[in-house]
């Protein structure tokens, strides 16, 4: 099918197809972003996990901590209340992760909520398309009394378009909400394993040590 023959079905579409189209591109606009941030996320949290402990084991917080404060992602952020209170008990030093942790997390989570809402609406407005042409159809109908195939074929057309192209919307951007829901634990799990790894070398009754 070439690209005149698909620009022809989605004018006959009608205007929902509009709508529809906007949805289909914020969905692939979010999962390309989130894609980015966790790469990004992964990558850099691991590099600085590496640093930050080496430099804690040579007993080096305040250049450790120099050089969380000088990043601007997650886990420096959780790195930097842990090294402030380095030497605390090591339950005091869980809770204070924990508790800027879970603030944190929030941001992995972010456009998700919208993705998942463009999952359900976009069948909706295909349905509702659908009862849009079938109005249209019924209506030309009445007014030209029997019908014929010329009368009610665009009306009907228009319905059939919009529930495909609703549920070809929906179906994919249901899939890549799960995806990126699964990769946004993971991300947050990994920073949980890290956090907890520094917790054990700056609590003073942890499992730390130089080497």
């Amino acid at each position: 099918m070439d690209s005149s023959s698909l620009l022809d079905i989605f004018f006959k579409g009608g205007a929902l197809m509009y709508p529809i189209l906007l949805c289909s591109v914020l969905g692939l606009g979010i999962f390309f972003e989130r894609l980015w941030v966790f790469r990004g996320l992964q990558h850099s949290s691991e590099q600085l996990s590496r640093e930050v402990e080496a430099l804690v084991r040579r007993k080096h917080i305040v250049e450790a901590l120099a050089l969380c404060e000088s990043r601007d992602d997650m886990l420096a952020g959780i790195f930097t209340v842990a090294l402030k209170a380095a030497g605390a008990p090591r339950i005091h030093l869980k809770t204070l992760v924990e508790e800027v942790g879970s603030r944190h997390s929030a941001t992995l989570y972010r456009y998700l909520g919208l993705l998942g809402t463009i999952a359900t609406i976009s069948p909706l407005l295909g349905l509702l398309g659908t009862v849009l042409g079938m109005i249209k159809a019924f209506t030309q109908l009445s007014l030209q009394g029997v019908g014929t195939p010329a009368t009610l074929g665009a009306g009907i057309s228009e319905a059939l378009i919009t529930t495909a192209a609703g549920m070809a919307v929906a179906i994919p951007t249901i899939l890549l909400h799960k995806y990126l829901t699964s990769r946004a634990d993971n991300v947050s799990d990994h920073m949980e394993i890290y956090a907890m790894q520094m917790v054990d070398l700056l609590a003073a009754d942890g499992t730390g040590g130089s080497e």
